[in-house]
């Protein structure tokens, strides 16, 4: 499943902390707040594409994480110095069962990240045979009778599988323009992988011949780093987009008449960043430099692009890549979104009419700013 995001407040404009999983250890020393994430311990694994771990590994694995949980442990907690001396002593023996279970816990993220890397295995002929049907490799059982061999002009495969799968889901619908919907009818197929420090991961998009870009696969990755103990996210890098003339989906051509007196009589014309999915590939980046300062609004504003962009990622890992079959047909929808699902709709196509600026506009409607408000997804 998609792991929770929290984003918390980044100590600096240039670093953004991401902290997942539902379960946080935490202790308080005075005003210091000492927390540990063991819901994520997994990806401290070797090689999240091993089946199995070698005694040494487990060992090292299970002693790094209960150094940390004891470490936390060790710190004195407030609350105990204002409890009755019987009172603490009561506390002290569930500290000590607490402890016991932190340890049972390390083995559980041990042995559950070896079960995924197994099934993770036995998932990708799944994933292949998906992959052969939708693109017309193979043809499934009943498909070459006569009935349905008498139409010459029907097409392989399932037309518009990954477009229809990710328009369906919410969080991607909101990214999804009409004008995407051309590029995206190539799409041929979507992976994942981990990263060499495991923790990361990537996402492959694998595009048929294609008239807007001559890129055969699109690439992003989200590079992850520890510190204190906690994932974050140190930066995203996306494939840049080798467009063909005239078919980039990111920008737009503004066109308008000049004033009237202007001694320039053609027209003028200018280019404007636009929504598109494809700016998935052209991530927020927060400066490299602690002194190239930004002020705390721009800071705030990318600190939520890269939440939003964080979210995108993992909603593609972790739901559309496995449940492709389901969210194309819409039986992964709930019922309750189909209603918003239509709305959404509504307000795109409105959007899109926006787009379509005439000439002779005025300037305060060509400098109109662009974007629609984005819901927030819980």
């Amino acid at each position: 499943g998609s792991s929770s995001l929290h984003l918390a407040p980044p100590s600096t404009a240039a670093q953004q902390r991401f902290l997942f999983g539902d379960r946080v250890i935490s202790t308080m020393n005075g005003d210091k707040d000492s927390s540990l994430d063991l819901s994520d311990l997994s990806s401290a694994l070797p090689s999240a594409s091993r089946t199995a771990l070698s005694t040494r590994d487990r060992a090292g694995v299970v002693e790094d994480i209960k150094s940390k949980v004891k470490s936390l442990a060790e710190q004195h907690p407030v609350m105990l110095d204002s409890l009755a001396p019987k009172a603490r002593k009561r506390v002290e023996a569930l500290r000590a069962i607490q402890s016991q279970y932190d340890d049972l816990e390390a083995k559980f993220f041990v042995e559950k990240a070896a079960l995924e890397a197994k099934y993770q295995k036995l998932y990708e002929p799944l994933y292949i045979k998906r992959y052969e049907i939708v693109n017309g490799v193979i043809e499934v059982e009943g498909v070459t009778d006569e009935a349905f061999t008498k139409d010459a002009a029907e097409d392989k495969g399932v037309p518009d599988f990954w477009l229809t799968a990710m328009r369906t889901n919410e969080v991607l619908a909101e990214e999804i323009q009409e004008r995407d919907a051309g590029a995206l009818k190539f799409l041929k197929d979507i992976k994942w992988c981990r990263t060499d420090n495991v923790k990361g991961f990537k996402l492959d998009f694998f595009f048929d011949v294609n008239p807007y870009f001559k890129n055969s696969v699109l690439t992003k990755t989200y590079q992850m780093i520890d510190d204190d103990d906690e994932p974050v996210l140190e930066k995203a890098i996306g494939t840049e987009i080798e467009w063909y003339p005239g078919k980039c989906l990111t920008q737009k051509v503004l066109k308008k008449k000049p004033r009237k007196g202007s001694k320039n009589t053609k027209p003028i014309t200018r280019t404007e960043n636009c929504e598109s999915f494809f700016n998935f590939f052209s991530p927020p980046q927060f400066p490299d430099d602690d002194d190239d300062e930004i002020d705390e609004d721009t800071a705030e504003h990318l600190q939520n692009q890269l939440e939003q962009d964080y979210d995108t990622g993992t909603t593609i890992r972790d739901k559309i890549i496995p449940h492709a079959v389901s969210w194309f047909t819409g039986e992964a929808v709930p019922e309750d979104d189909y209603e918003d699902m239509e709305e959404d709709d509504d307000d795109e196509d409105g959007a899109d009419d926006d787009d379509d600026k005439e000439e002779g506009e005025d300037d305060a409607d060509d400098d109109e700013k662009e974007g629609k408000t984005r819901k927030k997804i819980h």
